[in-house]
């Protein structure tokens, strides 16, 4: 079918996002609900927690739904004569376990309803400190994100930490990085903070069903909180727009290299996603890329 000059563009399908919320600052929904809206998409959000800003931050009350309302929440949505307007899914932070399984059978639905929508999984769990790694989730809210979510994703967006503890394996390179995504059985995995070639440097490694592609750019000093899950719903953005995975690894690493770079430089304490949002629809910052040769023989 051919556009007629001077028509409007197809309008963008929403992408319901779930994950935690913040009262202060730009970490997890705050974020990518602004970052998914500045590219042009309706965005559904259901909060699995309230928080006032990021632990990090300092002490904080939390308030998470009691499951009968979860569930009725998640009830109403399955049942919106709307939910076919959904064409991409991302998911993070929970609040407690038993909410996985709430949000695979949401999860569930949208599919049945768009087979085509897209669903990010970013298992929000854990990280490195120092040269050791830690949960700073309950292990139940780990293992059901593993064996209710991650399973259901076309993309799981793990860092180092996140993806060893899911695969029980020990990551301290990129093709044991690589090793790992591929033993996950899930089509993509971006692997966030990856083992990098380049010293003073940051990969994100993404495996894919033709290969593995690593962007890399120099690592920012005491960074603020919030990359993950900004790349992680912009990787989903640009995949929606039919770009192909290494113009969507590689504008989602620019995009979220650059917020970070930015914000940094001002000093702030969080990601300036609306001060500097001209970085997430058209950043400047040059990162580098290259294919990952694999051990069996995929390049």
């Amino acid at each position: 079918m051919t556009t007629n000059p001077g028509s409007p563009a197809p309008a963008k399908r929403a992408i319901l996002v779930i994950t935690s919320q913040v009262v202060r600052g730009g970490i997890s929904g705050r974020g990518l609900t602004f970052a998914l809206e500045r590219l042009g998409h309706p965005v559904w959000f259901l909060p699995t927690i309230l928080l006032p800003w990021h632990p990090g931050q300092g002490p904080g009350t939390r308030m998470t739904a009691d499951m009968a309302t979860f569930s009725a929440l998640v009830a109403d949505l399955i049942a919106s004569p709307k939910l076919s307007e959904i064409g991409g899914i991302v998911t993070g932070y929970l609040g407690n376990p038993a909410q996985a399984p709430e949000i695979a059978k949401l999860v569930k639905a949208v599919k049945a309803a768009s087979p085509d929508a897209l669903y990010v999984c970013d298992p929000v769990m854990g990280d490195t400190l120092g040269e050791e790694g830690r949960l700073y989730v309950p292990e139940p809210t780990a293992e059901a994100i593993r064996d209710h979510l991650v399973p259901l994703a076309d993309v799981v967006t793990p860092n180092c930490f996140e993806l060893g503890w899911l695969t029980q394996r020990e990551i301290g390179s990129e093709l044991q990085a690589l090793a790992a995504a591929r033993s996950l059985g899930v089509e993509r995995v971006l692997v966030t903070s990856s083992p990098a070639m380049r010293r003073n440097s940051i990969s994100n490694l993404l495996v894919t069903p033709t290969g593995a592609l690593a962007a890399e750019h120099v690592t920012v000093a005491d960074p603020p909180n919030g990359t993950g899950d900004v790349i992680s719903g912009l990787l989903l953005a640009w995949l929606m727009a039919g770009a192909s995975d290494e113009t969507a690894l590689m504008r989602a690493a620019a995009s979220t290299f650059e917020l970070v770079a930015r914000s940094v430089k001002k000093g702030a304490d969080e990601l300036l996603l609306a001060e500097e949002q001209a970085s997430v629809a058209k950043p400047m910052a040059l990162i580098s890329s290259r294919r990952v040769m694999e051990a069996r023989g995929r390049a």
